[in-house]
């Protein structure tokens, strides 16, 4: 349980994680996360990392109940540890692909759409159940996955849009049934790791450098809403409702 690296082929390093049952990651797994994705883009013999996750599914945001039992803290933690772990995917050295099987939830959407390519599995939902968990959020990274209209319409109603919905909209690259998940991200980062090293990482830093949205300041702004329905009371009254009558 937790986040590990594997190295399985020439250039190419897998982070992957693991937090059953469902990869609610706490405040401790987004740091840990964060550490595993710098650490591979700085090895000098990773050209690509794959961000796979074990279970069921990919992630479901931060962890609610250590929210709700720990309070500010944890609240403060989760923020700074998503926030953390979102620029060391978008900021890695070299192109980061995501692959993503059954949800992808939260904090999910925040690494997925700051991740370079996304391959996922034909039973994959993305979507951003903030308003339903007392949080604000990652509207910063659904944009980038969807056009504006649809990620409003997403955000307010929380719904979710499937993996090929995503793909007719260009962002997933590559929709495989869930068995061949694995072999279809690795045949991706195969392909970028046969590229030059060094010009990898160079390209990596201009495409960053030419994006019109800064996602760390724009996803820093969108956490300052997040503490204000905190402080107002509003995130406390809808969080205490988590988890029950089959939320």
């Amino acid at each position: 349980m937790g986040v590990s690296t594997s190295c399985p082929e020439k250039g190419v390093a897998v982070v992957t994680v693991d937090f059953p049952p469902v990869n609610a990651v706490p405040v401790t797994g987004w740091f840990s996360l964060a550490d595993a994705m710098r650490s591979a883009g700085r090895d000098p013999q990773v050209r690509c990392v794959v961000l796979a996750a074990e279970g069921r599914g990919f992630n479901a945001g931060v962890d609610i109940k250590e929210i709700r039992t720990k309070g500010g803290p944890a609240l403060v933690g989760a923020n700074r540890g998503c926030s953390a772990a979102f620029a060391a995917v978008y900021e890695c050295e070299v192109p980061v692909v995501a692959a993503v099987q059954g949800f992808c939830l939260g904090g999910g959407i925040g690494l997925v759409g700051n991740a370079d390519a996304i391959v996922a599995s034909e039973d994959a939902v993305f979507g951003l159940p903030e308003l339903e968990r007392g949080a604000l959020g990652a509207a910063t990274h659904l944009a980038r996955l969807v056009p504006p209209h649809l990620m409003r319409i997403l955000y307010y109603t929380s719904r979710t849009a499937t993996a090929a919905e995503l793909r007719a909209h260009g962002s997933v690259w590559r929709v495989v049934p869930r068995e061949g998940l694995r072999a279809a991200a690795l045949e991706v980062a195969r392909e970028i790791a046969a590229k030059d090293g060094e010009l990898l990482r160079l390209a990596k830093e201009a495409i960053n450098g030419i994006d019109p949205v800064d996602v760390r300041r724009s996803y820093r702004f969108e956490q300052g809403f997040t503490f204000e329905a905190q402080t107002g009371g509003v995130a406390d009254r809808i969080r205490n409702t988590f988890g029950k009558e089959g939320t």
